[in-house]
């Protein structure tokens, strides 16, 4: 029997586990917790090598529960952690998962809370983002990625937020300035467009410029050893930097509702 992979679930024989699902059924499974999933999506990830579903002589996919829980796990990691796929590779290699069981059995539950507290996790994303900008991706790609707008992605350019590589008449965006368009597209939900993300820029260049100026005698150095203690002291600071702004905003915002 034939199985389409935009249906429902995979029919039950001796040689398929009872519980496997067809990637459309997987599909229908996330879209309450995940609007932006889709079955291009799903595959783009398993193009990435980070899922890999069972597959029929047909060529057809088919999921377990492990599958579609290391997927809840990913996309939560994307929405929640804004983390870039390269990063999201390393936690799941690293041992981060989620038991999803429960949650498959219910699939509109609330999301699960990022795990901010957890130690190094920001140090992670900030270690990686200066030392490799990761692939390059073009606007369709960013677009297919974060579900934003291209128009929004053309805006955060011309307002300087990103600058992107031309290459060949093409411009492409590498793994950072792809997760800035996934974060500014949540703010463009509430109305924020590129001119309003001015004070981010201008907030990001001065912090850069103060770091940069308490180790450069050290960034500058010939010595190996001296110049990666140094970007490691650069990473250690960002984080922390990032922690105290943080902070000051939360302190801030507590005087409008109170």
């Amino acid at each position: 029997m034939a199985i389409s992979e935009q249906t429902g679930r995979a029919p039950e024989s001796a040689s398929r586990p009872r519980k496997a699902l067809t990637i459309g059924a997987v599909c229908k499974i996330l879209q309450s917790e995940f609007d932006d999933i889709s079955i291009s999506k799903i595959r783009y990830l398993e193009d990435q090598k980070l899922l890999s579903p069972r597959r029929t002589p047909g060529g057809y996919r088919l999921y377990a529960q492990t599958d579609v829980s290391r997927l809840r796990t990913i996309l939560r990691l994307q929405r929640d952690e804004f983390l870039p796929l390269r990063v999201i590779r390393q936690e799941l290699a690293a041992g981060r998962a989620e038991d999803d069981r429960d949650a498959a059995a219910a699939p509109a539950a609330q999301p699960a809370a990022p795990d901010t507290a957890r130690p190094g996790a920001a140090l992670r994303r900030i270690t990686f983002s200066l030392r490799d900008r990761g692939a390059l991706y073009s606007l369709e790609d960013v677009v297919e990625e974060t579900g934003a707008d291209a128009t929004l992605v053309r805006e955060l350019v011309e307002f300087g937020v990103i600058k992107g590589d031309v290459r060949g008449g093409t411009r492409y965006y590498d793994e950072t300035e792809r997760e800035i368009v996934r974060a500014v597209s949540e703010l463009a939900r509430y109305g924020v467009g590129g001119r309003n993300l001015r004070v981010f820029r201008s907030s990001a260049d001065r912090e850069a410029q103060l770091l940069q100026s308490i180790l450069a005698p050290a960034l500058r150095s010939r010595n190996p050893e001296r110049r990666k203690e140094a970007i490691e002291a650069l990473e250690n600071l960002a984080s922390v930097t990032t922690h105290l702004r943080h902070l000051l905003l939360i302190r801030d915002l507590r005087s409008i509702v109170s």
